[in-house]
């Protein structure tokens, strides 16, 4: 009898364990009593993949503005003005997303690069500012932007970008990185004049010095990111205008049409690829019940 009772009493303590495990789960993943529920990252893991995809789309966004300024005949205004409209969709979509999707995400990414080398060459090539003046322009105003960010969030860590202000700060420092970026690879190209293929060794050096500072020296995450955010946007338009440009300026002569079909298509394999396995999605962030 004496067992028994001990049977009894450990199968009922297992079982309320059992109940209780589940009843935890739940409450991270329903919603609460006040009917909040937990926030996702809008924003995609950092592996190799968002490395590779994220200067597969530089190098894009470099001969995709190039081709259609050149080859559609729309001018740098006018092509500003089209891909301005079709990212302003694009965003709009994306902030209507409950969580990072990888196609609309990236999508994004592909516009705005595109977006930013347009703004750094209308300054340039239409307004005849000079490449020092933009650049330092765009240095200010991104730091303007985490200035900001960071007094209003208290972090500028893209982990918790889950809320559609902390999204805002997030889409302006992508926007102002890669027009700083630009200005930045064309000041570096026209000053020192070392070419293609030599520039993309140069950043490609920075980069890796910028990875080996966090992960060697500990430095700090979130500024290592950032850091080699803008890093990669001159070093995937070195890239591109090594592959698209006539061999006799330097370059391989693959022009802007193969080279952005071709890096466009790597994109597309690999975002369907990251939609298909979810490898870089986050978890959701808990929203703490408030009594």
């Amino acid at each position: 009898m004496t067992s028994e009772m001990t049977s009894e009493a450990s199968e009922a303590s297992e079982a309320s364990v059992t109940v209780t495990a589940k009843a935890t789960v739940a409450r991270r993943s329903a919603p609460t009593a006040r009917g909040h529920r937990p926030r996702w990252n809008k924003v995609p893991e950092v592996t190799v993949y968002f490395w590779v995809i994220k200067v597969l789309c530089t190098t894009v966004g470099e001969t995709a503005a190039d081709l259609l300024n050149e080859k559609a005949g729309l001018g740098l205004t006018g092509v500003s003005l089209l891909m301005s409209a079709l990212l302003a969709v694009v965003l709009v979509v994306q902030f209507r997303t409950a969580a990072y999707r990888a196609g609309v995400y990236w999508t994004a990414v592909a516009l705005i690069s595109v977006v930013g080398t347009l703004v750094s060459d209308n300054l340039t090539d239409n307004m005849g500012v000079p490449l020092t003046v933009s650049t330092t322009v765009f240095a200010v105003v991104l730091a303007i932007v985490f200035v900001a960010w960071h007094r209003s969030e208290r972090t500028l860590s893209i982990h918790s970008v889950d809320t559609p202000r902390r999204e805002s700060f997030y889409w302006l420092a992508v926007l102002f990185t890669f027009a700083l970026g630009t200005a930045a690879g064309d000041l570096v190209a026209e000053r020192l004049a070392l070419g293609y293929w030599v520039s993309a060794a140069l950043f490609a050096v920075a980069i890796a010095a910028a990875a080996a500072a966090r992960f060697a020296l500990g430095a700090n995450a979130v500024w290592s990111f950032w850091i080699a955010y803008v890093l990669t946007r001159p070093f995937g338009a070195s890239t591109g205008d090594y592959l698209s440009q006539p061999t006799g300026d330097g370059g391989l002569g693959l022009g802007t049409v193969v080279t952005s079909v071709l890096f466009l298509a790597v994109v597309l394999g690999l975002v369907v690829f990251l939609a298909v396995t979810r490898k870089d999605v986050t978890g959701p962030e808990p929203i703490a019940r408030t009594e």
